[in-house]
């Protein structure tokens, strides 16, 4: 079995869009590093995609245009995940983000009611982490 999961740290968001009660995470980047049960070493990979809130609201002021994500929160129901996302994720009921970004001190603080991740294409292979 495969667990993947993005690292946040490092990530390239290209924008964030709020329309309505909607806001979503564009990454140009999202790095993944993926496993596979029984072995130490894991791969890298990046995809673009989106991290889609619904029934959101956001903190003002957000940051705005190209970034690079230092880490944050992301969290569904009773689960936080710290500087990663677990793919695939898709979740109804409470959820948040608290990201922080390189070069500045603005935030994404989001409270929502539903989160998902929808990713573009198709990943591409990066480098092949060997475990000691």
């Amino acid at each position: 079995m495969d667990i993947s999961s993005i690292e946040l740290p490092g990530s390239e968001v290209e924008d964030i869009r709020i329309d309505g009660d909607q806001v979503v995470v564009c990454f140009s980047r999202a790095y993944i590093v993926k496993s596979m049960t029984g072995s130490r070493d894991k791969t890298r990979w990046w995809q673009a995609g989106e991290l889609v809130f619904t029934d959101a609201t956001a903190e003002a002021p957000y940051p705005r245009g190209p970034r690079i994500c230092a880490g944050g929160d992301v969290g569904e129901n009773v689960y936080t995940y710290r500087d990663m996302i677990p793919t695939p994720l898709d979740s109804r009921g409470m959820a948040h983000c608290d990201l922080r970004f390189e070069g500045t001190d603005e935030r994404l603080i989001v409270r929502a009611g539903s989160v998902r991740l929808d990713m573009d294409d198709r990943p591409h292979y990066i480098e092949h982490i060997r475990e000691s």
